[in-house]
């Protein structure tokens, strides 16, 4: 990389983490307070905090001036991101429930991504004040200090964190169960750093669900796959992915290896 692209991506990554945390100040404002609510598609909730923070990140992102297409999760999906070399992946408040519900574990995600992987991703928790970043062959960071996954295979006493259904699957393995986290850029983020050893997700999991929480967990030095090995593969006409692992390598692949071979299911 030359000393004037390394520049131009330094100052995209500071502002991108810049645009985050500011979001996180305003979803704040309104968090433990009175919020106009609804649902949305007859069953997700969202609230006036999600477009007022989509809204502003819109303003920042586009300011940084690459030209990228845009997706999130609340704003109406406009084809013309699918001929973008470059698109923005953004989650304004994911984990709205638990936003709602006055629970910490929500977070803001952006992602850039360029052919179908995100090279650039900042989360942001804001209750907790911690900020996740990762920049593709750049490694990843908490509040900027680096981070990385657990090692090893083993599944007995590895801390796993998702759907209750898919962890009783898991339970004759001896796991140790760990209440479901609201975001799941955050459960797949709690990876990364070493929090928890695997996150699983059901089905339905959307492009900015996932983009960022992707690259901050490959990076940490993790993988995240479909249960078949598949890789993400973003930016696509349906951002919809299946059901999903994450974890180091090693547990991943000893999981994965239980669910290939019939010895457990986890549909």
């Amino acid at each position: 990389m030359r000393a004037s692209d390394a520049l131009a991506h330094a100052e995209l990554k500071r502002h991108v983490t810049a645009a985050v945390r500011e979001a996180g100040a305003l979803a704040l404002t309104w968090f433990k307070a009175p919020v106009k609510t609804w649902l949305k598609n007859g069953q997700s909730p969202v609230s006036e905090a999600d477009l007022a923070v989509d809204a502003l990140l819109r303003k920042r992102l586009e300011a940084a001036g690459l030209g990228a297409g845009w997706l999130s999760e609340e704003t109406e999906d406009e084809p013309a991101r699918l001929a973008a070399d470059k698109v923005w992946i953004v989650d304004p408040i994911d984990g709205t429930r638990g936003f709602l519900a006055g629970q910490p574990d929500w977070s803001i995600s952006v992602a850039l991504a360029e052919a179908g992987r995100p090279t650039l991703a900042a989360l942001y928790a804001p209750v907790t004040d911690e900020l996740f970043v990762a920049t593709a062959g750049g490694g990843a960071t908490h509040n900027d200090r680096p981070i990385a996954v657990t090692q090893g295979d083993a599944l007995a006493g590895a801390r796993v964190a998702g759907p209750e259904r898919r962890l009783a699957r898991l339970a004759g393995l001896g796991i140790a169960a760990v209440p479901k986290v609201h975001s799941l850029a955050l459960r797949i983020a709690w990876v990364a750093d070493g929090r928890l050893d695997m996150a699983l997700a059901g089905p339905n999991g959307q492009d900015w669900d996932l983009a960022a929480a992707d690259l901050l967990v490959h990076e940490a030095g993790g993988v995240l796959t479909t249960l078949a090995g598949e890789t993400l593969v973003y930016n696509r006409p349906t951002p919809t992915h299946g059901a999903l692992l994450a974890a180091g390598r090693a547990r991943h692949h000893a999981l994965s290896e239980l669910v290939r071979e019939g010895q457990i299911a986890l549909p």
